[in-house]
């Protein structure tokens, strides 16, 4: 009897070794399997890329005339007109070339980007228009842009005033017009369905140059940092559907950023389905 026992008692161990043994096979490919479901997520996630645009029209002959001083005063807030000659070069023509294709672009034609205080353009199809202009001291930046948003990038291309509006207004920028300034343009707005795959980043420097040894932009793109070191129109891919952040900085050339109320710039576009 007491064989007996032991052998039964035996034989149960025995099951119970085999048992826990089998649980612990199981758990192993669950492990594995979770980490490889990691790893082809990781590689699947798309990076973020920013590369010089190549293959627009250069347009170095154009030019966009305000005939106005260097500073414009206006006794008081409202709306003010604004009156451009463009010479070699036309308004609400599409751009030639294959970025019409790759980017988005307006159907309405090439255009001038009219920016105040750094702020989001409007875009003007016409030499002449209207503008609401509130009390204070602005900075006031047009210059041409082709129909797919790049700007039009020499001496001649750009307007930039000062405008003082208002009996007694406030300087609250501290403008000094002669310093380096970085203006935003694009990235704006709202992209969707192939318009999201390719996405321009442009902007205006005055008053400086931007090298590798020199002054330069530092772009921070949905927290990836990317240094330019040449004033160039540049293409974003690899962005996620959704909200999109942008920095934009003017640095000198020691990576600090350029004193100046416009240097350091944020802003958000939408990327939609």
């Amino acid at each position: 009897m007491k064989f007996y026992a032991k052998h039964l008692y035996l034989k149960v161990f025995l099951l119970c070794l085999v048992i826990n043994s089998c649980k612990q096979e199981k758990k192993a490919p669950d492990a594995t399997n979770n980490n490889d479901i990691e790893t082809v997520q990781e590689v699947a996630k798309p990076k973020i890329t920013l590369e010089k645009l190549e293959g627009s029209p250069a347009y170095s002959d154009a030019a966009l005339v305000l005939d106005t001083p260097e500073e414009i005063v206006v006794g008081k807030s409202g709306e003010k007109g604004f009156s451009f000659k463009v010479e070699n070069y036309e308004l609400g023509a599409q751009t030639k070339g294959e970025n019409t294709q790759k980017l988005a672009n307006s159907g309405k034609g090439q255009h001038i980007h009219f920016i105040v205080n750094n702020q989001p353009y409007s875009a003007h199809y016409e030499p002449e228009f209207k503008k609401e202009v509130p009390e204070g001291v602005h900075h006031l930046v047009a210059f041409l842009s082709r129909s797919y948003h790049e700007s039009v990038k020499n001496e001649n291309s750009v307007v930039v005033r000062k405008l003082v509006v208002g009996e007694d207004p406030k300087d609250t920028f501290n403008l000094a017009m002669d310093t380096p300034t970085l203006i935003y343009s694009r990235p704006k707005g709202e992209y969707s369905g192939k318009d999201t795959e390719q996405i321009l980043l442009d902007f205006f420097v005055l008053n400086t140059q931007l090298s590798k040894k020199g002054h330069k932009v530092r772009a921070t793109i949905n927290g990836e940092e990317f240094i330019i070191t040449e004033w160039a129109p540049q293409v974003i891919k690899g962005l996620p559907m959704g909200e999109i952040t942008i920095q934009l900085e003017l640095l000198d050339e020691a990576g600090e950023l350029i004193p100046g109320p416009f240097n350091k710039v944020n802003r958000k576009v939408l990327l939609k389905e």
